[in-house]
């Protein structure tokens, strides 16, 4: 019994090693022409072999969805006090609309800890101070008594992260004590 060897085609012979007289660019090159064939080829050969599958066109408008209502989710009600309501709704608030320090309200709508008491008290001043007063409380509790005021804690802050943190503990506070 004999074996034929098969001497392999002038296409398919083994390149010329690696440096011969060609720049590393060439080289590049010439790597990329051959991989954009060998790709070439491996689509032509996708679409023969899936040609006989049957499509239907895809409505696009199945596909991409957007969102029907693009504002804030509601707020749920968590907590039945009154204090407690106003310090979540405020916690909310600097959620949605950003904080800031230094005032009030800044020129973009983000409001300090205050400001946003004060902006979900709706003119309430008796509930403002109140919850000024709990959230006072809950970052004396935290940070000790050497903090001065609500404004003084939010200034001396330079992100949003502690604030916005201390208005939520303020508000599951305000909730323990029935406020």
């Amino acid at each position: 019994m004999s074996v034929q060897l098969h001497k392999p085609s002038a296409s398919r012979q083994a390149p010329a090693p690696a440096g011969v007289g060609l720049s590393l660019e060439a080289r590049l090159a010439a790597v990329d022409a051959a991989m954009t064939v060998r790709l070439d080829e491996a689509a032509v050969a996708y679409e023969v072999n899936t040609a006989h599958i049957p499509t239907e066109p895809v409505d696009r408008a199945d596909i991409v969805t957007v969102p029907v209502d693009t504002e804030p989710a509601p707020l749920p009600d968590l907590y039945p006090t009154p204090v407690a309501a106003l310090l979540q709704r405020a916690h909310h608030r600097l959620l949605t609309n950003g904080w800031c320090k230094d005032t009030l309200v800044d020129g973009n709508g983000a409001r300090c800890m205050l400001g946003a008491i004060r902006a979900e008290a709706r003119g309430d001043r008796g509930l403002e101070a109140d919850a000024a007063a709990v959230l006072l409380d809950a970052i004396r509790r935290k940070f000790g008594d050497h903090v001065d005021s609500v404004p003084s804690f939010n200034d001396a802050h330079g992100t949003s992260r502690i604030p916005i943190r201390m208005v939520d503990q303020a508000a599951h506070l305000a909730d323990a004590r029935d406020l």
